[in-house]
């Protein structure tokens, strides 16, 4: 496999596994978004695994990315490569399994529950906090209404709350949450259920159920991804939200 510098990319008795490596919480920068890209463009290729897991090491799953690549010149490529990760992980040729410790925030979070299956330890924390920056994650806005509904949506993307496991497998946004001592015999469980059964057969309905959701969330994102860009980004309070952050400051709000 390919040297990374922020992931780890291998694949092991059918199984691919990415594990983010920028620690210590693994904040996605634009460099390490385009090795995510680089090893699911590798995993497409490849065609021969039953599964991706996607894990962590370091104290989170992931802070989300990083906020100077949503500055100024930045914000572009930075957007345009990380809504990237999403159409590939919708195409790789196999089940995609997330496995959170510790804190899923922002775009961590994205792609923790992005993932067609996604277990997390009891102490694990999911959050989508932009909303306290004066912006929204795009890719929340289009597939979260499908996971969990209009109102549930609605109340994490508008307060910008954190929530724990046991929440957010209630809202319907992560499918099961396990003790840290549980955590490796439930995933080999699960791992030995797909090796066990036929690779064309799981790619092809795995196929099956995105093409339900693939259009929706293609036309939606892109559309999302519009507002987002000439809507919002260009709005002062965005800026003022991402500069604050960075000035460790309260924002000040125009529109307040």
């Amino acid at each position: 496999m390919k040297n990374y510098e922020a992931i780890d990319f291998q694949i092991e008795n059918k199984v691919a596994w990415l594990t983010l490596k920028r620690e210590p919480v693994n904040v996605l920068n634009i460099e390490m978004m385009t090795e995510i890209v680089d090893a699911l463009e590798h995993l497409i290729a490849k065609e021969e695994t039953h599964a991706l897991v996607i894990k962590a090491d370091g104290k989170a799953f992931s802070a989300g990315v990083e906020i100077e690549d949503h500055i100024g010149e930045k914000a572009e490529p930075m957007i345009h490569v990380f809504h990237k990760i999403f159409h590939l992980l919708a195409k790789v040729p196999c089940p995609t399994i997330s496995v959170v410790e510790g804190a899923a925030i922002g775009g961590g979070c994205e792609i923790a529950s992005f993932c067609d299956i996604s277990v997390a330890t009891e102490k694990a924390k999911f959050g989508q906090p932009e909303i306290n920056l004066g912006l929204f994650p795009p890719v929340s806005v289009a597939i979260f209404p499908l996971l969990m509904g209009l109102n549930k949506t609605m109340e994490l993307l508008l307060t910008g709350k954190t929530i724990s496991a046991a929440k957010a497998k209630e809202y319907g946004l992560i499918n099961e949450v396990v003790t840290e001592g549980e955590l490796e015999y439930y995933l080999e469980g699960l791992l030995g259920s797909f090796r066990s059964k036929s690779r064309v057969a799981l790619d092809i309905t795995r196929k099956a159920i995105r093409e339900s959701l693939a259009t929706t969330f293609a036309q939606t994102i892109g559309k999302v991804e519009q507002i987002y860009m000439n809507d919002l980004m260009k709005t002062n309070d965005a800026q003022e939200g991402l500069h604050s952050f960075l000035d460790k400051r309260k924002p000040e709000w125009k529109h307040s």
